[in-house]
């Protein structure tokens, strides 16, 4: 039989034999005549995409656990994965079969015995009012209806065994307050409302600004709070109140995975950035810092810190870049004149050898000796002027050639400072921390922060003890490694909050936010005290290092030179009471 290519003329023929060999129409048949009049073979384990769509979407979504499965099912069928989609069915499917194992006869039991009990404050109405609740809001979900009966059930029991030791112990006049206390708590009332209230505008609408519908329902949310003052009314805010809740847990699940998949992103494009560029030396030190960014949790000092290293590298870079670049045009344009050169010498060469081909015919035709005498001379003149464009030609490609031999080492300088710039990323080249031009950018940055926060932020400067007489005793380059000693123990030991700069010679500056003065000095005593296990080592000989130190606390109206003006004084004040010593000025 010929097999036939064309779909139409295929389906026509199937249902030709359909009909001729009597067999029911049914849609495996059809297939399966189908691939026998083409020629194919069916697909296998083809992903019933449509079908598993429909079925999805006929599934319940009354509860969070529900909404969850549903989005996860249409994950897996967006990426036709099957084992997801199985996965997560019989997950659920499973963690059902586990809420049915519910020890829901041991919960009525202990109803029933806590309903018959005494529990002082509880009446009989009372009991059936938060019974009646929480089966009105959780009824639909057992989960959830188990673990708050179960609440409730031991905030009864918990009741009564604080009234019964407080009936034990207390005293009369005890009992006399604990019953004006209970009086009085209604009046508290509308300032917890008030209070929800507020917190529902202010802490939760104000971080909802890129959902303004959620932002809005807070709002709506909150004006309602003000204003019920029934039991329905309350009861209606609560259901609302637990949709929101609802609705605020998923946009939570939607800004993680969107978090996570601009991470990834970043992710992929910092690994293929040496793709990308040919010459990626230059970019190790940048690379290096939004690595460290990714890799951990993600903070405002972060990111303050990564942009304050990464700015002053890339405007170095870009200056540095623009002198590459002109350093290049230069060896384009020498490069250039070069091709000149060798175009007019070309030319003035085929001039002068087709003026010697005349002047050969000339000699050939010659009669006497004075005509030779009149081609000579004009041999001897064009060959004294060729002599006179090649030496010239020479002499400028000796000058071209030295330019550029010039440039490329200007241009290798260049490219070794461009590299060298990028790794030393952070301010200060000897200690790695932050030089005094950083300190100001961290400065302002941080008393902005305390200020928005109303937090406290502390300021310490320290000064290396006898730092002359070690630099005099045993040279500067000892005292370049005394320095970097102490701004690595300063790193290991401090908070990733905290910031430290060096200020000048041998003097460092510490930023310690969110430090009340005490915590700070005891900060610094600490760092003393670590200073003096961890030895500077030099020569295989231990050098003891101590510094003196003022502590201070940022207050109103300070700048900061007047906090480390005052901190400065406290320094001084510990290096005239015998060094090795934290002073802290208020």
């Amino acid at each position: 039989m010929t097999t036939l290519t064309n779909p139409f003329e295929v389906a026509r023929e199937t249902l030709r034999l359909l009909a001729g060999r009597r067999i029911p129409p049914t849609p495996d048949n059809y297939l399966t005549l189908y691939h026998e009049i083409a020629g194919t073979k069916p697909t296998e384990n083809a992903f019933p995409e449509a079908q598993l769509r429909s079925l999805t979407a006929a599934l319940p979504n009354a509860s969070s656990d529900q909404i969850r499965l549903a989005r996860q099912l249409d994950e897996a069928v967006k990426t036709a994965n099957w084992d997801d989609y199985k996965g997560y069915l019989v997950g659920f499917i499973n963690n059902l079969a586990e809420s049915q194992k519910l020890g829901w006869s041991d919960l009525i039991a202990d109803l029933l015995r806590q309903w018959d009990a005494k529990h002082p404050g509880l009446t009989a109405a009372r009991k059936r009012e938060s019974l009646e609740h929480v089966l009105s809001s959780s009824g639909a979900n057992p989960d959830i209806l188990f673990s708050r009966m179960q609440g409730l059930l031991r905030s009864w029991g918990h009741g009564r065994e604080q009234e019964a030791a407080a009936s034990s112990e207390a005293t009369p006049a005890e009992k006399t307050i604990s019953t004006a206390s209970t009086v009085a708590l209604p009046d508290l009332l509308p300032e917890l409302r008030e209070l929800f209230a507020f917190t529902l505008e202010t802490a939760i609408a104000t971080q909802l600004l890129e959902s303004p519908q959620l932002s809005g329902d807070a709002k709506a949310l909150a004006t309602d709070i003000r204003t019920a003052g029934t039991p329905a009314q309350l009861q209606e805010f609560l259901t609302r109140l637990k949709r929101f809740a609802f609705k605020l847990e998923l946009l939570a699940e939607d800004q993680t995975e969107l978090r996570q998949s601009l991470l990834g992103l970043l992710r992929l494009l910092v690994g293929n950035i040496t793709e990308l560029v040919l010459d990626d030396h230059w970019l190790h030190g940048q690379i290096e810092v939004v690595r460290e960014i990714i890799d951990k949790p993600l903070s405002q000092r972060t990111l303050d810190d990564a942009q304050r290293r990464l700015k002053e590298v890339l405007f170095k870079q870009s200056q540095l870049k623009a002198s590459l670049f002109e350093a290049k045009e230069a060896i384009k344009q020498m490069l250039a004149g070069f091709v000149d050169h060798l175009a007019d010498f070309a030319e003035a060469t085929s001039d002068y050898h087709d003026k010697i081909e005349i002047c050969a015919g000339k000699i050939s035709s010659a009669n006497n000796i004075s005509d030779l005498e009149s081609v000579l001379g004009e041999v001897m003149r064009e060959t004294r002027t060729i002599q006179i464009n090649a030496q010239r030609s020479r002499d400028e490609l000796r000058s071209t050639q030295a330019k550029v031999q010039e440039s490329e080492a200007r241009i290798r300088e260049l490219e070794q400072e461009l590299e060298a710039t990028s790794d030393l990323v952070r301010h200060d080249q000897l200690t790695g921390v932050l030089n005094r031009r950083g300190l100001e950018e961290i400065f302002d940055k941080e008393v902005a922060r305390a200020v928005r926060h109303d937090t406290l932020l502390c300021v310490a400067l320290l000064d290396i003890d006898n730092f002359k007489k070690l630099n005099d005793s045993m040279g500067h380059d000892v005292g370049d490694e005394a320095l970097i000693h102490l701004a690595s123990v300063c790193r290991e030991t401090l908070r990733p909050q905290d910031t430290v700069a060096r200020y000048g010679g041998e003097e460092f500056i510490i930023l310690l936010p969110e430090t009340p003065l005490q915590d700070a000095t005891v900060a610094l005593t600490r760092l003393q005290r670590e200073l003096t296990k961890k030895f500077f080592l030099h020569a295989n000989e231990k050098i003891l290092i101590t510094f003196s130190a003022g502590v201070t606390q940022m207050l109103p109206g300070d700048d900061r030179a007047t906090a480390i003006k005052r901190a400065d004084g406290a320094m001084y004040q510990a290096k005239q009471t015998g060094k090795n010593r934290v002073v802290a000025v208020d």
